[in-house]
C-alpha cells in the first residue's frame, strides 16, 4: 500500500510496523490509537476512543466467543497500553438490551459493564463501552476531530452532513454519552446501511472498518474531506471571527506582560487550591481573542463534553487594555478582584439554577481559562500538565468556533445540559478515583545550582514529592543534562548568574511563565574557595560574597515580589554550611560568607513572617560523594588542611561526625524537604545535615 496524501491531517501509518505485528488485531487497534492520538488535530489529549473485536476462547465453555477490546476510561489513546484497555464479551453487552430501563437508567447499566469483563485484568470499562459494543464493525473509532465537532456544532449541522457526504455518513442529535446513544447509534446504522460513519450532534465523529488500516484510513478521510470544506467556506468568507479589534502586541511585550501578570492571576485562581499555570500565545489563540466576535462567541461556551469538562463552560475575558500596566499591583487588582467575583457569582449561579437532589457539591468557581486580548490566553489547573491540556483543548474550541461560524452558525450546548455532564455522579466517581496529591503538588520550586550536585539532588527529590521545579544554573551544558532527565510537564530550566540582578529576574520570568508563579525557593548555587588568609585574594572574597551572599540577596527579594503578589505564602532555604558556625582553619572568605547567609536567613524570616513567607536555612558538611564543589581546588584546600590525601577525605568526614556517616546530595535534599513539606510552622531555623558535628550545634 502506498503513502496517502493528505493535507489537515497526518497519515503516519509505517507499512513495515504494521508488518512486525503481523495479525494480532489488538497490537494493531493499539498501534492505530497511539498514531490517531499523535495528531490533536484528529482528536485531543484523553479524548474519544477506539475498539477492535477478536474471537477468543472462553475459559469456561472452551467455545469461541468474540471479544471486543477498548479503551479503558480514563485512558488517553495517543499513549494507550494493552494495561489501559478493557475486554468484554460482546454478545454480553448487547445482551444488556434486556435489561435496559431508558435513560433513567444509565447509571446502573455502567455497573453491569463489570459482568460483561472477558479480561479479568481490564480496566474499568468506560461510558463508550456500547457506543462500540452495539455496532457490528471490527475495528471502531470514535474521535474528536476539529473539524468534525465544528460540522456537530454548526447550526443545522445534519443538512450540513448531508451536503459535504452525501448519503455515505449518518448522522445523529446530541445525547449524553451512555447506553441509549448506543441504541441511536445501531438505530443510524440499521436506517442507513452502508454507510462509512457518523457525525454526533455538537460531539464528534464515528468511523469503522474491516481491518486496523482500514479503520484509520477511514478516519482519516472524513477528517480531510470536513477539513477541506471548512477551508473553502473561510476563503470564501473572507475573515475569521468578524475581524480583528484588537492589535497583538509583540511576541517579546506579550511575554514580559504574561509574566508580570500570571502570579496576580495565579493568586485568584488559587482561592479555593493552588493552581498552576499555562500560558499560550499561538497564532489561532490571538486570531480569537482579538477578534471582534470574541465578545458573543467566548460566553457561549464549548459544545464538545470532552472540552468544557477541562475548561469550564467559559473563560473569564479580561477588560484589560494592551497598554495597561501591569507592574502596578494595586491597579491591576481593582480591575481583576471584580473581575473574578463576577465570573465566580455566575458559575455558583449555574450551579443553583441547573443543580439536581443528587448533584455532586459545587467545585472551585474560579475560571480555568483566561482571556487577555492582545496578550493571550491563561490556564490555571492543579498541575502543569492538566493546565497545558486544559488550554489544548480551548484551543480545539477556539478551532470548532471558527469551523462552525463559517460554515453556518455557531451553536454550543444548552447550560442544563452541559451542567449534566459536568456534574454527572459517574464524572464525579472518576473524579474521585484519582489517586491522592503527592505533598508538594500545586507548588512551583526554582533552585539555583541546579546543574548537578547538591542542587540537582534537591530538584529530584521534590519533583519526586509532587513539585514542578524550574532548574537554574550558571552552566547551561549541565543543565540541559539535569532538565532531560524529567518530563516537560514536570520541570523546566533557565540559565541564571546569580550574581547579575538581571538574570535572577530572567529566572523568575521564565518560572512565572511556564507555572504561573513561584511557591519555594532554593539558593544551592555556591563555590567553594580554601586558602589560609595570606593567600586568599580580593578576587576570592568578592566571588564567594556575590555568589553566595549577594545572590541569595537578590533571589530573595525578587521572590518576595512574587510571593507577595500571589498571596499564597512561601518558602525560602538557604543551603549554607556547617563552615558558617565552625571556626575551621584556611577558611576566612568562606566560612565568612556562609555565615552572613546563615543570618540573612533570620533577618528575612523576622520581616517576612507576616507574608506568610518562611526562611530556613540547611548546613551540610563534608558532602563529598556527588557534590560539584568537591570536583575542584576545594578538595585539595581541605585536606591540605587536614595534612590528609583527597581519596581519604570522605572517610576523613564520616568517621568525624557522631554517626560516623558519609553525607550525600541526596540527605541535604531531604532536609530542604522537611522544611518546605513537613515543619510547616518553622521559620528562622537551621537543620544540620552533618551527621553530628558537635562543634557545630546550635544549641
Amino acid at each position: 500500500m502506498g503513502v496517502k496524501i493528505f493535507s489537515h491531517v497526518n497519515y503516519l501509518w509505517d507499512e513495515k510496523i504494521a508488518l512486525e505485528l503481523g495479525d494480532d488485531q489488538v497490537a494493531l487497534f493499539l498501534y492505530r490509537s497511539n498514531i490517531l492520538g499523535a495528531d490533536l488535530r484528529v482528536t485531543n489529549y484523553g479524548g474519544g476512543n477506539t475498539s477492535c473485536k477478536t474471537i477468543e476462547k472462553d475459559p469456561l465453555t472452551n467455545e469461541e466467543a468474540e471479544v471486543m477490546w477498548i479503551k479503558g476510561s480514563g485512558g488517553d489513546i495517543g499513549t494507550l497500553t494493552k494495561a489501559g484497555i478493557a475486554g468484554l464479551y460482546t454478545e454480553r453487552l448487547r445482551n444488556l438490551k434486556n435489561v435496559y430501563g431508558g435513560l433513567a437508567d444509565e447509571d446502573r447499566m455502567v455497573g453491569l459493564f463489570n459482568h460483561c469483563i472477558y479480561d479479568l485484568d481490564s480496566k474499568a470499562p468506560s461510558i463508550d463501552t456500547p457506543l462500540h459494543g452495539l455496532l457490528p464493525f471490527k475495528h471502531i473509532d470514535h474521535l474528536h476531530p476539529d473539524a468534525l465537532i465544528a460540522v456537530a456544532a454548526a447550526k443545522d449541522s445534519e443538512k450540513v452532513t448531508k451536503e459535504i457526504w452525501g448519503d455515505t455518513m449518518g448522522w445523529v442529535p446530541w445525547q449524553r454519552p451512555g447506553f441509549d446513544l448506543g441504541l441511536q447509534l445501531e438505530k443510524c446504522l440499521n436506517d442507513n446501511p452502508g454507510i462509512r460513519g457518523i457525525v454526533l450532534g455538537s460531539h464528534g465523529l464515528f468511523t469503522w472498518g474491516d481491518t486496523s488500516y482500514e479503520c484509520y484510513i477511514n478516519s482519516l478521510e472524513v477528517i480531510e474531506t470536513a477539513s477541506e470544506y471548512i477551508e473553502k467556506k473561510i476563503k470564501e468568507q473572507g475573515t475569521v471571527f468578524g475581524g480583528q479589534k484588537v492589535k497583538s502586541l509583540s511576541i517579546d511585550e506579550r511575554k514580559e506582560k504574561a509574566s508580570q501578570l500570571m502570579p496576580l492571576l495565579r493568586g485568584l485562581c488559587s482561592s479555593e487550591a493552588r493552581m498552576i499555570g499555562h500560558f499560550s500565545d499561538t497564532e489561532i489563540v490571538m486570531e480569537y481573542i482579538n477578534s471582534n466576535d470574541l465578545e458573543r462567541l467566548a460566553p457561549m461556551g464549548t459544545s464538545c463534553p470532552d472540552h468544557f469538562l477541562r475548561t469550564k463552560i467559559q473563560p473569564l475575558v479580561l477588560d484589560m487594555d494592551t497598554s495597561e500596566d501591569v507592574t502596578n499591583t494595586e491597579a491591576v487588582l481593582k480591575k481583576l478582584n471584580p473581575a473574578f467575583d463576577q465570573y465566580r457569582k455566575e458559575y455558583r449561579e449555574y450551579y443553583e439554577n441547573c443543580k439536581k437532589n443528587n448533584s455532586p457539591a459545587i467545585r472551585d468557581a474560579n475560571p480555568v481559562i483566561i482571556l487577555y486580548p492582545g496578550v493571550g490566553m491563561f490556564s490555571f489547573a492543579k498541575n502543569k500538565q492538566t493546565a497545558r491540556v486544559a488550554s489544548e483543548f480551548y484551543i480545539n474550541a477556539i478551532n470548532v468556533m471558527r469551523g462552525a461560524e463559517a460554515i453556518t452558525e455557531y451553536t454550543s450546548l444548552p447550560r442544563q445540559e452541559a451542567f449534566d455532564i459536568e456534574y454527572w455522579l459517574l464524572e464525579e466517581a472518576k473524579l474521585q478515583r484519582q489517586p491522592k496529591e503527592k505533598p508538594l503538588s500545586r507548588k512551583v520550586a526554582l533552585i539555583t545550582g541546579a546543574g548537578g550536585g547538591i542542587g540537582k539532588a534537591i530538584a529530584d527529590k521534590l519533583a519526586a514529592e509532587g513539585a514542578n521545579v524550574v532548574l537554574a544554573d550558571i552552566a547551561e551544558d549541565s543543565l540541559l543534562k539535569a532538565f532531560n532527565t524529567y518530563s516537560a510537564d514536570i520541570a523546566s530550566y533557565t540559565v541564571c548568574d546569580v550574581t547579575k540582578t538581571e538574570s535572577i529576574i530572567d529566572a523568575y520570568k521564565h518560572a512565572c511563565l511556564e507555572f504561573g508563579g513561584v511557591d519555594i525557593v532554593v539558593h544551592s548555587a555556591g563555590l567553594a574557595i580554601s586558602k589560609p588568609l595570606e593567600e586568599t585574594t580580593e578576587r576570592d572574597w568578592d566571588i564567594l560574597q556575590n555568589v553566595l551572599v549577594k545572590g541569595q540577596f537578590e533571589l530573595a527579594k525578587q521572590a518576595v515580589s512574587i510571593l507577595r503578589k500571589q498571596k499564597l505564602g512561601g518558602d525560602i532555604i538557604h543551603i549554607a554550611s556547617k563552615n558558617g558556625l565552625v571556626s575551621g582553619p584556611n577558611n576566612i572568605a568562606y566560612g565568612t560568607a556562609k555565615a552572613a547567609q546563615q543570618h540573612m536567613t533570620r533577618l528575612l524570616a523576622a520581616e517576612l513572617g507576616k507574608d506568610k513567607i518562611r526562611v530556613n536555612t540547611v548546613n551540610p558538611d563534608g558532602v563529598i560523594v556527588g557534590s560539584k564543589i568537591w570536583e575542584g581546588d576545594w578538595a585539595e584546600g581541605r585536606a591540605k588542611a587536614y595534612g590528609i590525601t583527597v581519596e581519604e577525605l570522605p572517610t576523613h568526614y564520616a568517621k568525624r561526625n557522631l554517626l560516623n556517616e558519609i553525607i550525600y546530595p541526596a540527605d541535604i535534599a531531604n532536609g530542604v524537604f522537611s522544611l518546605v513539606a513537613i515543619l510547616d510552622k518553622s521559620t528562622g531555623n537551621t537543620i544540620n545535615v552533618d551527621g553530628g558535628m558537635p562543634n557545630a550545634f546550635l544549641r
